[in-house]
């Protein structure tokens, strides 16, 4: 039968059939990435303090004390919503057990891993005594894209004020959720030290704002840089995280048997630097405060748990978990003088919030 007679024959039956359903390719995030070594941008060296430190740049018109930070003076003012006092509402664990994940070898697309900030530390390195204790009292916070409003790192008031020596570890309250850096950030401070006077006689260490860019990170780079005030300098050393999720810690002691003293790091493997969580006595059953970090997917959080008893040396147990877009992992350490039960929550970051 000739070509053309055959294709006529076909033409009722292709006519007839249903249009094929094109297929529904999901829009998935896009995952952002800090700018390569040679694609950052020039930027004049700042100079160096007599210890090596960088000083971050205070925004102007960043003061607490004389209240032109309220002012809406600035575009930065605006963006990040600085004249609303309010803490963030967004939660940790928010997309530990989401809807309608879609996995792409074992991994969950929808809701990817992205960039994050990871604080490690902050140290008081000036104070305006020469030893001794001082009681500093007053936050440091931290407002990104993810929702503007105040995610508290550090947290104290003047009634309850937390008590160190200069070069002396800050203890951090949070951040309450993980801290996204798909943009630029705000670090915004207000921190004093008692006085045995009235509140109006107290030592202003840092005041105002500082913003921390996007475009000058790089992946998995730690820096220490140093805000430096009136009456003192706090010291902070952090990171930004490629392909990270937020992980929420939370460790519970059980048949205490006798009195302790815990001292709980963790470190994650892609940077071995350390972030205490809780450092104190323990004298019966409890949990400890939960903490919140940034980790890189698929790398290990490591916990070290150094326990100092009354009667003998210290002793020392340690355990590793996986990171993961969404879940749990639990660990159970047993010991002479406690049970540690230690569980990690994993979650992506919303995106579009």
């Amino acid at each position: 039968m000739p070509r053309r007679r055959l294709a006529s024959l076909w033409r009722p039956f292709l006519a007839s059939r249903p249009p094929m359903a094109k297929e529904v390719v999901p829009n998935f995030p896009a995952i952002r990435r800090f700018p390569s070594c040679d694609r950052l941008p020039h930027i004049p060296r700042k100079p160096l303090d007599e210890d090596g430190l960088v000083h971050m740049d205070v925004l102007p018109r960043s003061s607490h004390r004389d209240g032109s930070i309220y002012e809406c003076t600035h575009a930065w003012k605006k963006h990040y919503s600085v004249a609303d006092r309010s803490e963030t509402s967004l939660e940790a664990m928010s997309l530990t057990h989401p809807d309608r994940c879609v996995f792409l070898n074992g991994n969950c697309r929808r809701h990817p891993p992205n960039c994050m900030f990871q604080i490690f530390s902050l140290k008081l390195a000036k104070a305006p005594v020469d030893g001794g204790l001082v009681q500093l009292y007053g936050y440091i916070a931290v407002r990104d894209n993810l929702d503007p409003l105040l995610n508290y790192v550090v947290s104290a008031i003047r009634d309850d004020p937390i008590i160190l020596e200069q070069g002396s570890s800050i203890k951090m309250a949070g951040p309450k959720r993980g801290i996204d850096l798909c943009g630029n950030i705000l670090i915004e401070y207000d921190m004093k030290i008692k006085t045995d006077g009235q509140e109006k006689h107290d030592l202003q260490v840092i005041d105002g704002a500082s913003l921390i860019r996007f475009k000058e990170m790089q992946n998995c780079q730690v820096i220490t840089n140093r805000i430096g005030g009136d009456c003192g300098a706090i010291d902070i050393t952090a990171s930004g995280l490629e392909d990270a999720v937020e992980a929420t810690i939370q460790i519970l002691l059980s048949e205490v048997r006798t009195g302790f003293n815990l001292c709980l790091s963790c470190f994650p493997s892609e940077l071995k630097q350390e972030i205490q969580i809780f450092d104190g006595a323990v004298r019966e059953p409890c949990g400890l405060k939960s903490s919140v970090v940034a980790v890189v997917i698929g790398s290990f959080l490591s916990f070290k748990f150094k326990v100092d008893l009354d009667s003998s040396d210290s002793v020392e147990r340690q355990c590793s978990f996986r990171a993961n877009n969404h879940g749990v992992s639990t660990q159970n350490i047993k010991t002479d003088f406690a049970l540690i039960s230690a569980k990690v929550t994993w979650s992506a970051l919303p995106q579009g919030h």
